[in-house]
């Protein structure tokens, strides 16, 4: 018969198995290398199933060990994990909970490119200072992309119903494998040899992380950083970031939005115009509402209404003026008259012939003509000229009369 004391729950058994797993020193860290299946993403937690052609194994990686991952995991991607094993005790299923993983055969080329970014950078290849703007309206694009790819397909699908008129420039090239990255670094340089080509896109659609592996090609990088025209990388999806984009002058997401990038939105530019002509239009009209209320102004004021006034008014004041001219000169010689008359009375005060005129006379003798002013200047028989108010007579003295003694001298 059986004993039940030794008998135990579910719960117990699993959490001894999980005491088990966690003592055991292997289980503790171990590398597993396997294929993704059933890839889930739980609020930023990923829960898949790690396979072989034998066997699998569930795994879980939590969000914070997740935000460390250089590349994005997907089903059917090879990999190596790093992690503990242990029990899920409500389950009771082990499973792998992961602290880091690696693509499969990727860990020495993710070391190489590490080091290459390292480098380009150094150089100046990745500068935001060195990069040019895209043309706003350009005429023709260059594509390096396979003409068998969806890349393609998208872009001038986008490019022809944002902008009919566009022409685009395929250099048709492989995107994966051998040899793709010299065909990329060719396409890029032939573009580069038509006058006409103003900006070129360089991309592929979406693809695993060995299939974008040629974008991180250093003759690539160099290449574009190298094209005289600017160029966009429209590389992968938007999570994917390779070298190409870190050198192009514009990264896009997807190809699809390197055309959106690139090539100008008819429509908009038609409704940017259409504003613009409104505006431009408003302005003219405000313009000539301005010019037409200022010439109504103008002509509403009397020099345009009654010109004739503006005439007779400025007879007016001239004859003001020509009054005002004529009285002022008319005073100035008046003025002048009087002053002259002035001083011509002073000088006839003063004037021998005035006295003359009032009875005297001035003698003079003959032929000296010297002014007699005594008597004694002259002699009896003597000629003298008398020079009166009027005229002059020459006469004889015939007798000398003395001032002082009143006596008559003949000599």
């Amino acid at each position: 018969m059986l004993s039940y004391k030794d008998v135990i729950s579910v719960s117990q058994l699993n959490a001894y198995i999980r005491k088990m797993f966690w003592e055991d020193d292997f289980l503790k860290q171990v590398f597993v290398q396997g294929e993704i299946a059933n890839l889930r993403d739980y609020r930023g937690h990923l829960y898949f199933t790690l396979k072989d052609e034998n066997a699998s194994v569930r795994a879980v990686m939590w969000q914070s060990a997740r935000s460390g991952l250089s590349f994005v995991p997907e089903d059917g991607m090879q990999v190596i994990l790093l992690g503990n094993v242990s029990v899920f005790e409500r389950d009771g299923i082990y499973q792998i909970y992961t602290t880091y993983m690696e693509p499969f055969g990727l860990g020495a080329l993710y070391a190489s490119l590490e080091k290459l970014k390292e480098k380009l950078e150094r150089e100046g290849l990745f500068k935001e200072e060195r990069k040019r703007p895209l043309p706003m309206f350009p005429r023709k694009i260059g594509l390096v992309t396979s003409k068998r790819g969806a890349a393609i397909k998208d872009i001038i699908s986008v490019g022809k119903r944002r902008y009919p008129g566009v022409e685009f420039v395929l250099a048709d090239c492989k995107v994966q494998g051998e040899g793709a990255a010299q065909d990329i670094v060719a396409g890029i340089r032939a573009l580069n040899e038509i006058p006409d080509v103003d900006v070129i896109i360089v991309g592929r659609g979406g693809g695993s992380q060995e299939d974008l592996f040629v974008f991180n090609d250093e003759g690539v990088a160099r290449a574009i950083f190298a094209s005289r025209v600017p160029v966009v990388s429209a590389v992968g999806h938007e999570r994917d970031v390779t070298i190409a984009d870190l050198v192009a002058d514009v990264r896009a997401a997807t190809p699809s939005a390197a055309a959106e990038l690139v090539v100008p939105n008819a429509e908009q530019i038609r409704i940017v115009i259409e504003n613009l002509e409104k505006r431009a239009y408003a302005c003219v009209r405000m313009q000539i509402d301005q010019n037409r209320r200022r010439l109504e102004n103008l002509v509403s004021r009397p020099c345009f209404e009654r010109p004739d006034w503006f005439v007779v008014a400025g007879r007016e004041s001239l004859y003001r003026l020509r009054k005002d001219l004529e009285d002022a000169i008319l005073s100035i010689v008046s003025e002048g008259h009087r002053t002259l008359n002035s001083e011509l009375a002073k000088l006839d005060a003063l004037s021998p012939l005035e006295i003359l005129s009032r009875g005297y006379s001035v003698t003079r003798t003959l032929p000296g003509l010297c002014v007699v002013r005594d008597s004694n200047e002259v002699t009896p028989e003597s000629r003298v000229v008398v020079t009166l108010h009027k005229g002059s007579i020459v006469c004889r003295v015939e007798e000398r009369h003395d001032s002082e003694e009143g006596s008559v001298q003949n000599d």
